[in-house]
């Protein structure tokens, strides 16, 4: 099942943000033929930038790749709900279909916090998909931060 190899693409990034010291979100850009495009794990640390953010860095990829700043017909697949920062990210790129792992009640924006895609004022809703592969992106967080505690 393809939605299944997506997030185990993510997954995949997320570790290896983790291996990086990152925190482990990972995100991957599928696009209209269900070919992945872009994949990217969370760098904030690594490259000094508070919006490194895994989806952000997967988007910025994507769109390179298709020459447009937008991305219709286009997925987001994240292992944790992403924050508002990366919820109008998504929004402004027009992606058609949000999937992500664990719900993220401190930072998210999409299903908690901000609820962006809620608000009059988005640019676009895509449509959201959640709890994909919830138990393995949720137990990779608990353990990174079971490590720093």
């Amino acid at each position: 099942m393809p939605f299944r190899t997506h997030m185990h693409a993510a997954l995949e990034e997320a570790r290896a943000a983790a291996a990086r010291g990152e925190v482990p979100v990972g995100a991957v850009v599928v696009d209209p033929a269900g070919r992945v495009v872009a994949r990217a794990g969370n760098r904030t640390r690594e490259l000094t930038d508070p919006t490194a953010h895994a989806e952000i860095l997967a988007l910025r990829a994507a769109c390179a790749a298709a020459g447009s700043e937008r991305l219709p017909g286009h997925a987001l697949y994240v292992t944790l709900e992403p924050c508002a920062m990366c919820a109008q990210a998504i929004a402004l790129a027009r992606i058609d279909r949000l999937y992500y792992g664990a719900a993220d009640p401190k930072s998210g924006g999409v299903a908690h916090g901000a609820r962006v895609f809620a608000r009059a004022q988005a640019h676009h809703c895509p449509e959201i998909y959640e709890g994909l592969a919830e138990r393995e992106a949720a137990a990779l967080l608990r353990a990174f931060f079971a490590d720093r505690r």
